[in-house]
């Protein structure tokens, strides 16, 4: 199709340059509220849902049902317009919204006016979004560590060892625990945001299980290799590549899942993310594979001279020593923190890049 702009009211809106006037002058938008601006104009007269917003402007990204309506509002407002009173986006209570004033579309060579055809398509998901997605992902992950870190740090220093004093075994577990959930959670994270290049939403679980696989068996192969190298053997049952599938396959469903809830709550919204977290965080013992606290557990029965000790977070779930039941509950935790942690941060982003937090 030709270059050419719209044209409605006293506005003109430029898609190739990507520029929205009045009487000549420069409207300021942000890039997301010009592509969902665009989006209304070139399906003039036409509902637009909630979801052809979400594919076409945010490309499958979840964002809360706040941020459209933020969108909508800015528009309204640098328009001009009323949402009492119309004069050019209607809203479509429960569906979405119309763009109703008359459009004209006008070829860069053409004097005359002609019908608005379909525009080409907006931007392709920006890298921008994907290294904001994927780090605040990671973020919230190394939040998730540090939560568990703590919880198990201070149980551990609880229990006083034959030398050596609790707050340094305090200390190398939070510090451990922040490492393995940063460089877990940057391989899920950016796995998810990476589904946006393919505007597929439900792609985030397959980008979060490959990524969760991808890192989990690189870290056990070199950690295996280093425990090897240093004490001359290695504990061959800690968490790698099918735990790294299982739980980013979780926390991928849980962000599928939160970013079809648009209309609910964000605590609801990342409690269903915890809830995702959790299932794949039991399934992982289950299939007789071990999270974080699991290799620990697992680490410190190797080495007979450690001075870690897993046995009270046993008893938390009824057993006399760290056996399935107590893997069960913390897996369970561990996947609940770790999903709701990434998903919420990544929700906040997305809010957050488009001005509505």
């Amino acid at each position: 199709m030709a270059s050419g702009s719209f044209r409605f009211d006293r506005f003109e809106l430029d898609p190739d340059e990507r520029r929205l006037s009045r009487d000549g002058a420069t409207v300021e938008l942000n890039a997301r509220y010009f592509d969902a601006l665009a989006l209304l104009l070139r399906e003039s007269g036409k509902l637009v849902t909630k979801d052809r917003f979400l594919g076409d402007v945010w490309h499958g990204v979840p964002i809360t049902d706040e941020a459209l309506t933020q969108c909508v509002k800015t528009l309204r407002r640098q328009l001009g317009d009323d949402a009492s009173n119309p004069r050019f986006i209607e809203t479509i209570p429960k569906h979405g919204y119309r763009f109703v004033a008359p459009v004209e579309w006008v070829e860069q060579a053409s004097i005359e006016p002609v019908a608005a055809p379909g525009m080409p398509a907006t931007p392709p998901y920006a890298w921008r979004d994907f290294v904001l997605l994927g780090g605040a992902g990671t973020i919230g992950a190394g939040i998730a560590g540090a939560i568990g870190g703590l919880f198990y740090g201070f149980v551990a220093a609880a229990q006083p060892p034959e030398s050596g004093g609790g707050a340094s075994v305090l200390f190398v577990l939070l510090w451990l625990t922040v490492v393995v959930a940063l460089v877990g959670g940057a391989g899920v994270s950016f796995g998810i945001a990476a589904a946006g290049f393919a505007r597929r939403s439900w792609l985030a679980i397959l980008g979060g299980a490959l990524g969760g696989m991808a890192i989990g068996g690189i870290v056990k192969l070199l950690g295996l290799d280093a425990f090897s190298l240093l004490l001359g053997r290695s504990p061959g049952g800690i968490a790698g590549a099918p735990e790294g599938l299982l739980l980013g396959g979780a926390v991928g469903l849980g962000a599928w899942l939160a970013g079809r809830r648009r209309s609910t709550s964000m605590r609801r919204r990342i409690a269903i993310a915890g809830l995702a977290g959790a299932a794949g965080g039991v399934l992982v013992p289950l299939l007789g594979g071990r999270l974080m606290v699991g290799s620990l557990d697992l680490l410190a029965r190797t080495f007979p001279g450690s001075r870690l000790r897993l046995g009270p977070l046993g008893a938390l779930a009824g057993d006399r020593d760290f056996g399935l039941a107590a893997q069960l509950v913390m897996g369970g935790a561990e996947g609940a923190l770790f999903a709701a942690c990434i998903v919420g941060t990544l929700l906040r982003a997305r809010d957050r890049l488009n001005g509505t937090a």
